[in-house]
């Protein structure tokens, strides 16, 4: 079933842990869910609502289901989510539909492990870019999330997040269980100092 607005309108941890097996469709390619981070749009020195005005401009003005692309390390644009209370970025997927497009975006031959774990590989597979900031996954013909199935026997585990320097402790990564697709695996994060 499509993720509706009511799915995004939620707290953002619940949302980061239940898009876990969930399949994201973009453009002709796919890929289940399986690791997110959650980033609360009030109070979370990690979250980019805390230090930059115009990151909480757009989520005062975009509701629940709006993609919030934006470009880290001036290279890779990261595939985000807005949620009730926060956001939710979509830091790994296990490729299943569109590979061949996948890697030649990449712009090499690799195993589907290498495609889409991490953000950064994320969004060159799925060809994520600026124009995207501000689109929809809930409404846009060719983007959405198929939640998955009701009673699907899925084993979501959290750590803590990725490659930040505050609010460092906080376990708001989730990740499917034992995936080999994950950008880190669990119990494996380094803390930045």
């Amino acid at each position: 079933m499509r993720a509706g607005v009511d799915f995004f309108d939620r707290h953002h941890l619940d949302v980061a842990r239940e898009l876990i097996g969930s399949r994201l469709e973009w453009d002709g390619c796919a890929g289940v869910i399986v690791e997110t981070e959650g980033y609360g749009s009030e109070g979370d020195e990690a979250c980019h609502t805390f230090f930059r005005r115009s990151a909480r401009q757009f989520f005062e003005e975009h509701g629940p289901g709006t993609v919030y692309a934006y470009i880290n390390y001036g290279i890779y644009w990261l595939l985000n989510v807005l949620a009730k209370d926060g956001i939710v970025l979509i830091r790994a997927l296990e490729p299943v539909d569109g590979l061949d497009e996948m890697r030649r975006r990449r712009g090499s031959k690799m195993s589907d492990l290498q495609l889409c774990s991490g953000p950064g590989k994320l969004g060159i597979s799925i060809g994520l870019g600026r124009e995207d900031h501000g689109s929809s996954l809930v409404d846009h013909p060719d983007r959405r999330i198929l939640t998955r199935p009701e009673g699907a026997e899925i084993q979501v585990a959290s750590d803590i997040r990725v490659g930040i320097s505050k609010a460092t402790t906080l376990p708001w990564r989730f990740l499917m269980k034992d995936s080999p697709h994950v950008s880190v695996r669990h119990g494996r994060v380094r803390v930045k100092s």
